[in-house]
């Protein structure tokens, strides 16, 4: 046996960071919007997940300070065990109705759902099929399974087919499509339509991840919404970190599929319940998703026009849909170097690289916020202008 130590880790990180694979960690000073302290360094962001510039809402941070007062700081327990509280459930009657589902449930984060779900729908003697793209956690939840599983071409549709035509030949007990609503990366969408189509005719269930759906489609509502599939769809999972600006993942479903989940998920069972006021924020936050659609129609105008400006100066968004723009720069090194002269000017951005995506598709992810101005998008523009001549990227 070789000698015990730990040592050799840094010569791995070395390794990694010469590649342009390392994270630099920076740190928000005060709330999440679209302008912000960065390490002390005044900043547009354009790296957020809070579409919708609910994080410092004003009546998500009443609703958490009133839930404080009534409850306490923690729920005390697990879930399963004495954590629940009369707010939680509430919380999850609210998502069914939000979602048109029967019935659903939170977990303390999009990434516990799929990792504690997806292995209790499916084992031995069934199939799940799975895009190429989708995000880490249905593939750690894919790999949590004993199931056989297949991987279709990121939303080829005749590959789908094809894998569903074979698994139709098979005495499987279930198959099941999963997909992400919103490809995080390179902000396209899913074929839903077609995907359910294609699932219902080989006789396959259909598990959909809207974590980046939620808010930003189907006026709000999200990807069975935008496709009219609510109760079509199979088994939904979702989280409230992104455009609700609050935090925690959820699952809905028919009333006994939800029931079978929180029963057997040990990411569920086997962990507390998150703190009263993070239900209260949650439950704020789709009220005012409801009640201020011009949310909505504000982030998808910045869309719009940034994707369209971004483009024209000459930089490759890939294939996007929504709000999730990428400027796509290939080389991992000269993205994190692009991602580092756009704070130096202001512009907080992060260079996404390999392995969330392939080694030679390192890019700026640029998000959209409903909070941000038409000035704030024509400076992030010419910052663009300017730095992407300057290292020779347009």
């Amino acid at each position: 046996m070789k000698q015990k130590t730990t040592a050799f880790f840094k010569d791995e990180f070395n390794d990694l960071d010469e590649k342009g694979y390392t994270w630099t960690i920076r740190r928000l000073a005060g709330p999440s919007k679209p302008h912000v302290t960065v390490d002390g360094k005044k900043c547009i962001m354009l790296a957020s997940n809070n579409y919708l510039n609910l994080a410092n809402h004003p009546n998500l941070r009443k609703a958490a300070i009133d839930a404080v007062k009534k409850y306490g700081a923690g729920a005390g327990s697990d879930w399963s065990i004495a954590g629940t509280m009369d707010v939680h459930q509430q919380l999850f009657d609210r998502i069914a109705e939000f979602k048109n589902t029967e019935a659903a449930v939170t977990f303390q984060t999009g990434f516990a759902v799929n990792a504690g779900v997806i292995p209790q729908l499916a084992g031995k003697g069934d199939i799940l099929i799975s895009d190429e793209l989708n995000h880490g956690s249905i593939i750690d939840g894919v790999r949590l399974t004993k199931t056989d599983r297949a991987i279709y071409g990121h939303s080829n549709m005749g590959e789908l087919e094809k894998v569903l035509k074979e698994a139709s030949k098979k005495d499987y007990r279930r198959a099941i499509v999963i997909t992400d609503g919103v490809f995080s990366m390179d902000g396209d969408i899913a074929k839903m339509d077609e995907i359910y189509k294609l699932a219902h005719e080989y006789g396959a269930l259909t598990y959909v991840d809207d974590a980046h759906g939620e808010g930003v489609l189907g006026n709000g509502y999200g990807i069975g919404k935008e496709f009219d599939l609510e109760k079509e769809i199979d088994f939904q999972m979702g989280t409230f970190s992104k455009a609700f600006g609050g935090f925690g993942g959820m699952f809905a479903g028919s009333e006994y599929t939800v029931k079978y989940a929180w029963n057997t998920a040990r990411s569920w069972l086997l962990s507390a319940a998150f703190p009263p006021h993070v239900a209260a924020i949650n439950l704020a936050a789709m009220d005012v998703v409801e009640k201020e659609p011009e949310r909505v129609k504000k982030l998808w105008d910045n869309a719009k026009y940034f994707k369209k400006e971004i483009e024209s100066l000459g930089f490759d968004t890939g294939y996007s849909q929504t709000p999730i723009i990428p400027a796509i720069v290939g080389d991992s090194k000269k993205a994190q170097t692009l991602a580092n002269m756009m704070y130096d000017e202001g512009i907080f951005a992060l260079a996404i690289v390999f392995p969330m995506v392939a080694r030679d598709k390192a890019r700026i992810r640029n998000q959209m916020n409903a909070g941000m101005t038409r000035e704030d998008l024509d400076t992030i523009l010419r910052v663009y202008e300017k730095l992407g001549k300057k290292l020779d990227l347009i």
